[in-house]
């Protein structure tokens, strides 16, 4: 950290020296694109911009004395973006290093607090990222936050207290509008989600729903009276939050890495966000660290990011997420996939015209030049040929043109999909609390090495999730080499829907073959799992599973959901072991496995099944 000690001052620009003088010297800078930036009054928008557009360096180094800085939209830099899993659109970015090579950012637990529509970071090209010691909220969340008072299931209403105080909404000609700021508003309350008042997570049994309701009616006591059919209506005394439609809740992540490498984020905590915590986008060697997305301590709010906390998406090298603490986001914990583009024609020998399937990948960098592409042909998922792309022209959002060095495959053909093998990473999460949030602690696909240890893990939905799909996200990544060890599972797959601590089950398209063998090498070793229900791993089409010295104990601390699901079940598996476990509950089926499965499933040393 540069000190701002007398007679080590460089000359800086006249323009950025007038500029500091107007801003009461809020800003030193020093040689080598060094700057102190110390708390002003309003908007510190236009300083950093000031910063940025001047610096002439290909390095910048920020460093922020402790304090409260505050972030408006109004001057930011406007840029159109292809953001993946998010609403594409024009945005408004504080922090654009997109023209520096590496960047320090150290923030000595300096707390930014952003308002209305904004992406906080964009870090695209850079050779070399450090984010230090920092905290990121808003003022106004952007979620509808009431407490469930009434609801009668036969007339289809709901009442609702709302809570009032650090939110923003209103009522006009029946419909709620939130947030309410600087002239936006969903059109819809959208993805709605009741809470545990008490404990602040998803209500036990809980059920995604998308709520639109046909009238907002204010009643005497301040209450709103949600007029709507609902298929699970939330219980009395939760709290319901909701995060508007899903064309516009996903605005932007708070920190979007995109074409980068080299990147630690240490000490970064992230309150509040408008879609994801940390987005890396076709980026490599990865560091999260010590660093957290959770609830401001005393705040009545029950959602930090609306989105997952982390998501690596065709990322290669090693990354590490270590020593962090995940809560209250409305998706995962993390997820680590590539993308599968489908065969839209083939146009040539070497060529041909692909499609992104799911809205929130449109225009993402699925290749370049020189990245090596597997072909996948139907009805078998498994990875085939592999080609090298010569280059990639860009249509338009939803279609490219990939001509290869060589000839494809033969019987390539409409339906087909291509997945990226250059851009897959080695990932490693340890020491990390992941829980109170909606959705999965852990989504993985990616082939290379995987290793989940030392964690401890609370879940709505499944705690670890093996998902590759051609389907509807089109998320790609059939594991090969997993490794879940020494965590600690409490209180897990406690929404609605059913799930398990541990679920494999890939999401083919139905031209494929859904009992192909998908995944492999998996082992889930040394785990320590307390939960009220039954379900601990499902798997399906997996070829090499080892469920092995795991304790198990089913507690009575929530009303069983699935009293009649089996602990273990394994649908078209092969080489399945389940070993030296040891049970302690009152499931009526142990293992359930079908005939294919059956045939290499090796039981031995467990007690209490």
């Amino acid at each position: 950290m540069s000190k701002q000690i007398p007679g080590i001052y460089l000359k800086m620009s006249l323009k950025l020296i007038l500029a500091c003088l107007c801003i009461g010297m809020a800003v030193k800078g020093f040689a080598g694109g060094t700057f102190v930036v110390k708390p002003a009054d309003g908007d510190m928008t236009p300083i950093i911009r000031d910063i940025l557009d001047k610096s002439n360096d290909k390095d910048i180094h920020l460093t922020f004395e402790s304090g409260t800085y505050k972030f408006l939209p109004d001057y930011a830099t406007g840029k159109y973006l292809e953001i993946t899993n998010h609403g594409n659109g024009y945005k408004k970015i504080i922090f654009n290093f997109g023209k520096f090579r590496s960047v320090i950012v150290e923030g000595n637990n300096a707390q930014f607090v952003f308002h209305g529509q904004c992406m906080p970071f964009l870090f695209d090209g850079c050779k070399s990222v450090v984010v230090k010691n920092l905290t990121i909220d808003w003022d106004i969340p952007f979620n509808f936050l009431g407490e469930v008072m009434a609801v009668n299931e036969k007339e289809g209403w709901r009442d609702i207290k709302p809570r009032k105080e650090g939110f923003s909404w209103v009522i006009k000609n029946g419909k709620l509008e939130f947030p309410n700021i600087d002239g936006f508003s969903y059109v819809k309350l959208g993805s709605t989600l009741a809470f545990d008042a008490v404990e602040k997570r998803p209500a036990h049994g809980a059920w995604d729903m998308e709520s639109d309701p046909k009238l907002v009616e204010q009643l005497p006591n301040g209450n709103l009276r949600f007029h709507e059919k609902l298929k699970n209506y939330p219980p009395i005394g939760s709290l319901l939050d909701s995060k508007g439609d899903r064309e516009h809740d996903r605005y932007a992540p708070a920190f979007d890495f995109r074409n980068s490498s080299d990147i630690e984020i240490n000490g970064v905590v992230i309150h509040h966000a408008l879609g994801m915590g940390f987005l890396f986008e076709r980026s490599q060697q990865i560091k999260v660290l010590n660093s957290g997305i959770y609830l401001r301590s005393g705040s009545n709010r029950v959602v930090s990011t609306t989105a997952d906390a982390t998501h690596f998406c065709n990322c290669k090298g090693s990354i590490l997420v270590e020593n962090c603490r995940f809560e209250n986001m409305l998706d995962d914990g993390t997820n680590v996939h590539g993308t599968y583009v489908e065969v839209d024609e083939v146009t040539g020998e070497r060529s041909v015209r692909v499609k992104f399937k799911h809205f929130e990948q449109l225009g993402f960098q699925f290749a370049a030049p020189l990245d090596e592409v597997w072909f996948i042909t139907q009805p078998s998922p498994e990875r085939g040929q592999i080609g090298v792309i010569k280059s990639v022209k860009k249509i338009n959002e939803e279609y490219l043109e990939l001509t290869f060095t060589k000839a494809m495959p033969n019987g390539l053909k409409k339906g087909n999909v291509l997945e990226n093998k250059t851009w897959n990473p080695e990932f490693t999460m340890r020491g990390c609390t992941i829980r109170n949030h909606r959705a999965r602690n852990v989504v993985l696909k990616t082939p290379l090495k995987t290793v989940i240890e030392n964690n401890e893990f609370s879940s709505m939905m499944s705690s670890v999730f093996l998902r590759g799909e051609s389907f509807f996200w089109y998320e790609s990544g059939a594991v090969t080499d997993v490794l879940i060890r020494n965590n600690k599972f409490n209180y897990c797959a406690y929404g609605g829907g059913e799930h398990a601590v541990l679920n494999i089950w890939p999401r083919l398209g139905r031209s494929f073959d859904q009992t192909a063998l998908f995944d492999r090498n998996i082992r889930f070793e040394g785990n320590s799992i307390r939960t009220f229900d039954n379900r601990i791993v499902i798997a399906d089409r997996v070829d090499g599973l080892t469920i092995n010295g795991n304790t198990i104990t089913q507690t009575n601390e929530a009303l069983q959901l699935y009293p009649k699901a089996p602990v273990f079940e394994f649908k078209n598996c092969s080489n399945v072991t389940v070993g030296d476990n040891s049970y302690s509950g009152n499931a009526e089926t142990a293992v359930k496995a079908d005939e294919k499965s059956t045939k290499t499933l090796v039981k031995k040393g467990n007690k209490g099944f």
